[in-house]
C-alpha cells in the first residue's frame, strides 16, 4: 500500500463514520470522551484502596458495593424515565462517577464503612450510565450497524485503558518516587481526580447536543418473560461471574505481584494499541453470523491467562494474565452486547414491552453473577488463604464462563428464527 493509500484510509473511515446516523455519532463520541474515565474509575480506584488498607477482602467489598447500587439505579432510573430527559439522566451518571470518587480521595481512613457508601454512589452512577447507554444504544443503532458501532465504541475504550493507565501510572509512580506533594500519595490521587470530573463535565456537555427521546411505553416492571430471555438472563450471570474479577484482580496481583502503579500502567500498555486496531477491523468488516466466533475467542485467551497466572504466580504471569484480560474484555464486549440487542428487540416485539424493561432485567442477571463471583473470591481469600484466592478462583471462573459458548450459539439461533417466523 502507497504512502498516499495510507493516508486516505483515516479520511475514508471518518466519511464512513460521518454516514451513520447522527444521534449514533453523538452518543458515540459522548462515549469515546468518558472513555478516558472509565480506566482511572475501574484500575486506579482498586489500587488506592489497596494501598491505603492493604486487604484484598476491603478492595472485594468495595466491589460488591458498587454491583449493589448499581440495579437500584436501574430501578430508580426506570422510573425516572418517565419524568426526566434521557440526556440529563445519562449525564448525571457520568457526574456521579467523578463525585464518588472526589467522596473516596476524602476519606482519612478507609473503613468498610467508608469504603461501602463510596462504593455504594459509584454503583449508582453506573447504575445511570449504563442503563441509559445501553438505551440509547438500543434506540440509535440496528442490527446492521452494531458490529460497526461496538466496534468503533471498544475501539476507543481499548486504547484509553492503555494510554490512561500508562500516563496516570507514570504520574503516580514518579510521584511517589520524586516525593510530589510531600509524600503524601492520596494528592497525587485527588489530582487525578479532578481531571476525572473534568472529562465527566465535557462528556456531559456532549450528549446534550441531540434531543433523544424517551421510551413511550412506561411500565417496565415484569416477572414473567419469554424463554429466549430467560437463557440471555444465564448468559448475562456467566458474565457477571468474571466482571468483579476483571475489575479487582489486575489490581490486587500486581500491587502484591508486581509493583507500583507504574507497573499497573505499563502491564495494561503490552500489545493494546495492535488489540485496539484489530477490535476496529472487526467491527468494520464482522457481519452478524461472526459475533459468535469472536465470543469464543476471548474466552479462550481468557481461560490461557488465567492458567498462566495460577501455574506460575509470579510477576511474569501476572503479565501473563493482565495482557489476555486486555484481549478477552473487548473481544467479548463487542459480540456480547450485539447478541444482547439482538435478543431484546426480538422479545420486545414478541412480547409488546418497553425495551428498558429488558435492559433493567439484564442487569440482575448480571448482579447474581457478579455476587457469586467476588462471593467466591471472598470465601476463599477468608477460609483459605489469599494466594489460593488469587491463583484458582480466577482459574474456576474462567471454566465456567466456557458453558457461555454453547449457550450464546444456541441463542443467536433462536433469535433470528424468531425473527424471521
Amino acid at each position: 500500500m502507497t504512502l498516499t493509500a495510507l493516508l486516505k484510509k483515516p479520511q475514508e473511515e471518518y466519511q464512513y463514520f460521518l454516514h451513520m446516523p447522527r444521534e449514533m455519532r453523538v452518543l458515540l463520541v459522548t462515549n469515546m470522551i468518558y472513555a478516558f474515565v472509565l480506566p482511572v474509575i475501574e484500575i486506579f480506584v482498586g489500587a488506592y484502596i489497596m494501598r491505603s488498607s492493604n486487604d484484598p477482602k476491603i478492595v472485594a467489598v468495595y466491589q460488591l458495593t458498587v454491583y449493589t447500587g448499581i440495579p437500584i439505579t436501574f430501578l430508580l432510573n426506570g422510573f425516572l424515565l418517565s419524568r426526566i430527559k434521557i440526556s440529563t439522566l445519562y449525564s448525571f451518571g457520568m457526574l456521579l462517577s467523578g463525585l464518588s470518587m472526589l467522596v473516596m480521595m476524602s476519606l482519612q481512613n478507609l473503613s468498610v464503612a467508608g469504603v461501602g457508601i463510596a462504593g455504594i454512589l459509584m454503583g449508582c452512577s453506573f447504575g445511570f450510565f449504563w442503563s441509559n447507554r445501553d438505551l440509547l444504544a438500543l434506540n440509535t443503532t440496528n442490527d446492521s450497524n452494531r458490529n460497526y458501532y461496538y466496534g468503533l465504541e471498544t475501539f476507543f475504550y481499548t486504547i484509553t485503558f492503555i494510554l490512561v493507565p500508562v500516563v496516570v501510572g507514570a504520574f503516580l509512580a514518579t510521584a511517589d518516587s520524586r516525593r510530589w506533594f510531600g509524600g503524601n500519595m492520596s494528592s497525587g490521587y485527588q489530582m487525578v481526580t479532578i481531571v476525572v470530573f473534568l472529562l465527566t463535565i465535557l462528556s456531559s456537555v456532549v450528549i446534550h447536543k441531540e434531543k433523544f427521546k424517551n421510551p413511550e411505553e412506561k411500565k417496565f416492571l415484569y416477572f414473567k418473560f419469554h424463554t429466549l430471555w430467560r437463557k440471555m438472563l444465564t448468559l448475562a450471570g456467566l458474565k457477571g461471574l468474571a466482571q468483579g474479577y476483571l475489575v479487582t484482580a489486575p489490581a490486587i496481583l500486581i500491587m502484591r505481584m508486581v509493583g507500583n502503579e507504574g507497573s499497573l500502567g505499563l502491564a495494561q500498555g503490552v500489545s493494546g494499541v495492535i488489540t485496539a486496531l484489530m477490535l476496529y477491523l472487526l467491527g468494520r468488516t464482522t457481519k452478524p453470523e461472526h459475533r459468535i466466533y469472536i465470543f469464543s475467542a476471548g474466552l479462550a485467551i481468557f481461560l490461557l491467562g488465567t492458567l498462566v497466572n495460577g501455574i506460575l504466580f509470579s510477576a511474569f504471569g501476572v503479565m501473563v494474565f493482565v495482557l489476555c484480560k486486555v484481549l478477552f474484555q473487548p473481544l467479548h464486549d463487542i459480540a456480547y452486547f450485539p447478541i444482547q440487542m439482538q435478543v431484546i428487540d426480538v422479545v420486545s416485539k414478541i412480547e409488546k414491552r418497553n425495551k428498558f424493561t429488558y435492559i433493567f432485567n439484564h442487569e440482575f442477571g448480571l448482579y447474581v453473577g457478579r455476587f457469586l463471583g467476588l462471593g467466591l473470591f471472598i470465601a476463599f481469600a477468608t477460609y483459605i488463604s489469599e494466594s489460593f484466592a488469587l491463583k484458582y478462583s480466577l482459574i474456576v471462573i474462567a471454566v465456567v464462563q466456557l458453558a457461555s459458548i454453547p449457550l450464546a450459539r444456541h441463542i443467536v439461533r433462536e433469535s433470528y428464527k424468531l425473527q424471521t417466523s
